[in-house]
């Protein structure tokens, strides 16, 4: 554990290194969200709740979709491919520690990073600037924590998955960027799933999708209370640790197949 840490801790400083790409990526995510806000401003009109969700549930959906671009790393992440095409993946593997845990504690000090650089700032302009919704409850702030540490853990596992592809492929590029793709349509990042039809929404909740961005912004609304608030954070613990195990499985059968091609 004191080693995960120190591996964690060296990850923020090395992200907050990089400042300025830091504030460039503020802003970049600061403008799309409050362009998001404004499409579903046009589209609410003269109404006031579509499926259960207000215009300042919208809104903030938006918000807390964007802040957490940067702390889920929705849109890339390819340092573990690029340590296996570069070979550095042999270094790690012969280090004193598991693999899984290695990449883990790099992604939890870089998602840190970026929730404190990126995310709480923006959450703060669309707290000063729109009338968005905040949890009601010490207890409802607890459980949205613990869903957010969860769908970190769900984006950590699904981008190392991606990611083991390139043991076997020569360029794993297209297999990760369609993983990406899919699970901006699925999450509920682009557009909360309640908007969507409800096959649509029961079909993407037999993935993990879901529980990486609909079901924590959900919850920081307020919009899933009693016994559907226990179902869903089950669910996203089950999933949570269903990857996990997986990872480990894929891992295992990606390292016997790196040593074989290894000689």
């Amino acid at each position: 554990m004191n080693i995960f840490f120190q591996i964690c801790v060296k990850s923020i400083q090395k992200q907050l290194a990089y400042q300025k790409a830091a504030i460039a990526g503020l802003f970049t995510n600061l403008f799309f969200g409050l362009l998001r806000a404004a499409v579903l401003t046009a589209l609410y009109g003269s109404r006031n709740i579509v499926t259960g969700l207000s215009l300042d549930n919208a809104i903030t959906y938006t918000g807390i979709a964007q802040a957490i671009i940067g702390f889920l790393s929705l849109f890339s992440w390819y340092e573990l491919m690029q340590s296996v095409y570069s070979g550095a993946v042999a270094t790690d593997l012969v280090k004193p520690f598991n693999y899984y845990r290695f990449w883990m504690a790099q992604d939890l000090g870089r998602a840190l990073a970026q929730l404190v650089l990126r995310g709480l700032p923006i959450m703060v302009f669309y707290a000063l600037f729109f009338d968005i919704t905040l949890p009601t409850s010490g207890q409802q702030w607890l459980i949205f924590t613990f869903t957010l540490a969860l769908a970190w853990s769900i984006s950590f596992s699904w981008r190392f998955l991606l990611n083991l592809s390139s043991f076997w492929i020569p360029n794993a590029v297209g297999i990760l960027r369609f993983g990406f793709l899919l699970s901006w349509f699925l999450s509920g990042f682009l557009m909360p799933l309640r908007y969507f039809p409800e096959w649509f929404t029961k079909l993407c909740y037999l993935t993990p999708f879901p529980h990486m961005v609909n079901t924590s912004v959900e919850i920081f609304l307020g919009v899933v209370d009693g016994a559907n608030l226990i179902k869903v954070v089950v669910m996203q613990l089950i999933w949570a640790i269903g990857l996990i195990l997986i990872s480990q499985l894929v891992l295992k059968s990606g390292i016997r197949r790196l040593v074989i091609l290894g000689g």
